[in-house]
Formats: structure tokens, sequence, C-alpha cells
């Protein structure tokens, strides 16, 4: 059973509610969600969101899809995640996934994931993330839960709580880890749902390519800013991680209540 858990919140400090914010009618987590279903290695969907009050327009969405949901921690999502696991009784294969990542291409889930599952023996994280060789806004990481649960109780700098799989790539003495590397370094282009100009060129890729194959991939993507370069430079100057980098900026231990 492989379980594909979609963290998504409405408090981004960035793009406040950048999830719901919509293009063609639909909202982005609705476009996300609509992408994953079609990746064939994925069996069931968690959408994993935090209990302030904002956040029910997700709960309402997810029951809208037809996908479970789960509300946790605001700012320990390694906590959120693990608990959505627990309460849905996941004992196997997690992808994680994020909620600012609509333009996710379902083949490239599946080419990590059965990444993950061909090499299980010798492999207990796989990514396509670090480093990374794909588009921002097509990160997918594939654990155990064993190694979830390994990590929600021994992580305790704020970056491993805040970002779920840190603690894992800083331990390659503990973990085997493997990263799945494009076949070309496809790494430029900016395709996550960070900022107001990450929102502009995602909804100009939509309005472009959904209204005439609703299940365009990267390569379709790819094609489409070839065509169109001076759309790059749109979000070109955002520097990638943003968050992560932040919160190394402040990192720190913390005193954990379980």
């Amino acid at each position: 059973m492989v379980t594909a858990i979609i963290q998504a919140r409405m408090g981004s400090t960035r793009l406040q509610g950048k999830v719901l914010k919509k293009v063609l009618g639909k909202t982005m987590l609705e476009y996300q969600i609509e992408r994953v279903k079609r990746a064939k290695t994925i069996n069931q969907i968690i959408l994993a969101t935090t209990t302030n009050s904002e956040n029910k327009k997700i709960i309402q969405l997810a029951q809208k899809l037809k996908v479970r949901a789960f509300a946790g921690s605001e700012n320990d999502v390694l906590d959120r995640y693990y608990q959505a696991a627990t309460r849905f009784g996941i004992d196997d294969v997690i992808v994680r996934l994020t909620g600012d990542c609509p333009l996710t291409d379902p083949n490239i889930i599946d080419r990590v994931v059965r990444f993950y599952l061909k090499n299980k023996k010798s492999c207990q994280y796989a990514n396509n993330v670090d480093p990374p060789t794909f588009p921002d806004g097509m990160d997918v990481e594939v654990f155990s839960f064993n190694i979830l649960k390994e990590a929600w109780q021994k992580a305790d700098l704020l970056s491993e709580r805040e970002h779920v799989t840190p603690y894992i790539r800083n331990h390659p003495e503990k973990f085997k880890i493997k990263n799945l590397k494009s076949r070309k370094d496809l790494s430029r282009p900016r395709l996550v749902l960070d900022n107001k100009e990450d929102f502009i060129l995602i909804g100009k890729i939509f309005t472009a390519l959904y209204p005439k194959n609703k299940n365009f991939d990267l390569e379709d993507i790819l094609e489409f800013l070839k065509k169109n370069s001076k759309l790059i430079l749109i979000n070109s100057h955002i520097q990638r991680n943003e968050g992560m980098l932040k919160s190394l900026r402040i990192d720190r231990k913390i005193n954990r209540s379980f």
C-alpha cells in the first residue's frame, strides 16, 4: 500500500491562502489532487492540514474530492505527518508531497515510487530533491512508516520538525538514502507556488495547457516555456527552498512534549 500525504494550509506568509487560489474556476489544490490521483503507484491520498480554523476550507475540499483529511500541528509538520499516518493506520510506504506543487507530474511521482520499491532492500528513503535535477514544484519523497516514526521520535531541531525529512537527510550514517536524477538537468524552471510571481506563471501555464489537455505533463510544460521563454523570468529571481533556508537561519533545538 502506497499512501500520498499532501501537506497544505492557508497560512502562508509569502502568499496567503495560496492553495485555494483559483485559475479557470478551480483551486490550486484541486489541480494537484487531480494530478496525484493519476499516479498509478498511489493507492490513497491523505490531505494533512492544521487545526487552525482557517483550514476548515481545506477539510471541506478534501471531503468534496473524496480524499481523507487530517488536522494537526501548524508548525510541527513532522508530527502532523506522523499523526496523520497513525490516525489512518498507515504502516507501509508514504509519499511526501507539498500543497504548493499544483503542477506535480504523476509520471514523476511514479518514477520515484518505483525507484524506491525497486531498491527497497538498499534504500530507506528516496527523493528527487537532494540534489535537485527536476524543477522546483516536482518534488517527491518516499519512505516507510517506520522511518517516519524514527524521525518523529528523534528529530529535535526546528528545521527537522518543520520540514519532515531533514532529520533523515541529516543522518546518512543511519539511513540508506538514494536520489533519482533526471537524465537532463531540469532544475532551472521554478514551478512551485510560494509567491505572487509563482501564481502568475502557474496561472499562465494552466490557462494555456489545461483546456486543451487536462493530462498535460512536465514535458508539455517545458515545451510551452521553451516557446514562451520570457515567462520563466517572472519568478526566476526567487531563491529555491526559501522556507527551508529561513528555518536553518533560526535553527535551534526544541523541547518536545511527547
